[in-house]
C-alpha cells in the first residue's frame, strides 16, 4: 500500500516585509509541468511591475518533478529555498510564486534565502493542506442484531464511514486500510456469528477535509 502523501487542497497567500522589500507568496495545486508552468506566467503578468516573480514546484506523488527559478536574484538565494520549505513540508502537486516589490535596502545572499523561505512559510499558513490517503472500499451487510455490534466495532476502529443504510438490515459502507482488512473481517465474523456479508472492492484514494470524506478514484485511475 502506498504511504500517505500530502497535497494543497486550497492555494492561499501571504505577505512578509523586509527592510522594505515585499514578499508576496502564492501558492495554489499543479498536477503536471504545464498547470505549474501556467501559474508562473499567470502571477507574473498578475505582478508584472514587481522587480522579480521567483518559483518553484513539485510535481508527482514521490516528487518526481521539481523546478525552481530565482528570477534574477542572486542564485541560490530564491528559488532553492522556496522548494527546499516544499520539500520540507512533503507537499506534493504544488506550485509557488514569491513576488519582491524592492524596497531600495540590500539583504544579502543569507537575508535574501530567509526572506523567500519565510514568505513561503507565511504563504502556506493560509493555504488548506490535505492528506491523501489508500484504503479498500468494503460494503458490510448484517441484521440489526449484528449491526449493533459492528456498528461499535466501527467506530473503536476509527475507519473512515462513507455511508450507512438502515433498511431491513444495515449496511455500512467503509475505507479500511489494506493491512487492516483481514482483521476487521474477523472482527465483523465474531460479531455477526459469520452470517455478516462483505464485499470488497479495488483500493482508492481519499482524503479526510475537515471531516468531509473526499474520494479521488482509484489507484490505477489516480496513478
Amino acid at each position: 500500500m502506498t504511504p500517505p502523501i500530502r497535497y494543497l487542497y486550497t492555494g492561499g497567500q501571504g505577505e512578509i516585509e523586509v527592510k522594505r522589500s515585499r514578499f508576496i507568496a502564492t501558492l495554489a495545486p499543479a498536477k503536471t509541468e504545464d498547470e505549474a508552468t501556467a501559474f508562473i506566467e499567470q502571477q507574473k503578468k498578475r505582478y508584472w511591475d514587481a522587480r522579480h516573480n521567483c518559483s518553484a514546484f513539485v510535481i508527482g506523488d514521490t516528487a518526481g518533478l521539481t523546478r525552481c527559478s530565482d528570477d534574477g536574484e542572486p542564485p541560490h538565494t530564491a528559488g532553492r529555498p522556496m522548494l527546499d520549505i516544499l520539500l520540507a513540508e512533503e507537499l506534493r502537486d504544488v506550485c509557488v510564486v514569491v513576488t519582491r516589490y524592492f524596497g531600495g535596502i540590500l539583504l544579502g545572499t543569507g537575508g535574501l534565502t530567509r526572506a523567500y523561505r519565510d514568505a513561503v512559510k507565511e504563504g502556506l499558513n493560509n493555504c488548506v493542506i490535505a492528506v491523501r490517503r489508500q484504503a479498500i472500499p468494503v460494503t458490510i451487510r448484517a441484521d440489526y442484531t449484528a449491526g449493533g455490534r459492528i456498528s461499535y466495532r466501527v467506530a473503536e476502529a476509527g475507519f473512515p464511514v462513507v455511508d450507512t443504510v438502515y433498511a431491513d438490515d444495515m449496511t455500512f459502507s467503509l475505507l479500511i486500510p489494506e493491512e487492516s482488512c483481514g482483521s476487521f473481517r474477523s472482527a465483523v465474523g465474531d460479531a455477526s456469528q459469520g452470517k455478516a456479508v462483505w464485499e470488497a472492492g479495488d483500493p482508492v484514494w481519499y482524503s479526510d477535509i475537515n471531516g468531509k470524506l473526499l474520494i479521488h478514484g482509484t489507484a490505477e485511475e489516480t496513478q
